[in-house]
């Protein structure tokens, strides 16, 4: 994402008192030139700010002082950690991973995050993300979690705020696995034998506005991945032609924008749900 267009998104953030929370993601979004003028800013607007850091960035060249950087700005950090064990851990991201991850969790513990002791915290919060390894459900979340919670302390003495986990998306590189390994029918009549309606209300496509490195504008961050963009109710066609962030002053503009489906938002509705933020139901 280029300045003007993190610029631009400001603007439409200082016109938006209905937006809160800035979500801030992309493999390693703090590598962008521009990442820290759009936290800075959007701190000073009083929006709390997410960070889905992969923890490896900590490490990188330049980054030095990062960790020190986002406790100063008071960001939240959402951080994947697919296992409390490195063997686990190892065996779906590479050889290391675990170690590094639980060295930059110590640096962010270290930093004030992950120890907050009340829940509705909105600062300094570290949250954990947990993928299932392969074409299965997430287990219960409050029992992972407490799993977690007991592992990594008493493994490593480090503390985190809450576990979110989150359902395989059947999309890209996963849905390429699938088809390789001939379960990707099996896996997606598991996603629609699970539905659940009780996950509806939360879904993070009815709350959140995904807007891209290019400033279009998507529904939820699998859509952008499909290049499924957002529309107004009088695009019937269908086309794939995305809404961006230059035909609109506000938020308030996109009222009436349809939600675009297709079978992988079945992901979301499966068993407890899925969102950004962990299990629905």
């Amino acid at each position: 994402m280029d300045l003007k267009t993190v610029q631009r998104c400001l603007d439409i953030l200082k016109a938006s008192p209905s937006i809160d929370t800035v979500d801030i993601t992309g493999g390693a979004p703090e590598l962008n030139p521009h990442f820290r003028t759009l936290v800075k800013e959007a701190r000073a607007m009083g929006k709390a700010v997410i960070d889905r850091c992969n923890l490896a960035v900590l490490f990188e060249d330049g980054q030095e002082d990062l960790a020190r950087f986002l406790s100063e700005q008071g960001v939240n950090i959402v951080a994947s950690l697919p296992c409390y064990t490195p063997d686990n851990t190892d065996r779906q991201r590479g050889k290391r991973v675990f170690d590094d991850s639980i060295t930059a969790i110590k640096i962010l513990n270290d930093q004030g995050f992950g120890r907050n002791t009340d829940s509705s915290a909105t600062s300094h919060r570290l949250d954990l993300v947990f993928n299932p390894g392969g074409a299965s459900l997430p287990p219960s979340q409050p029992v992972l979690e407490t799993e977690y919670r007991r592992r990594l302390w008493d493994d490593h003495k480090i503390a985190f705020d809450s576990l979110f986990t989150l359902t395989n998306m059947p999309i890209k590189r996963f849905a390429d696995t699938l088809f390789q390994t001939g379960q990707y029918t099996e896996y997606m009549q598991l996603l629609a034998s699970s539905f659940n309606a009780s996950t509806i209300a939360g879904l993070m496509c009815r709350f959140t506005v995904n807007v891209a490195w290019d400033g279009k504008i998507y529904d939820c961050d699998f859509n952008a991945a499909l290049d499924l963009g957002s529309q107004m109710p009088r695009q019937q066609d269908r086309t794939d032609t995305a809404l961006d962030i230059w035909k609109i002053d506000n938020v308030a503009d996109l009222r009436g924008a349809l939600i675009r489906t297709k079978k992988h938002c079945f992901g979301c509705t499966a068993g407890s749900g899925s969102s950004c933020g962990g299990a629905l139901a």
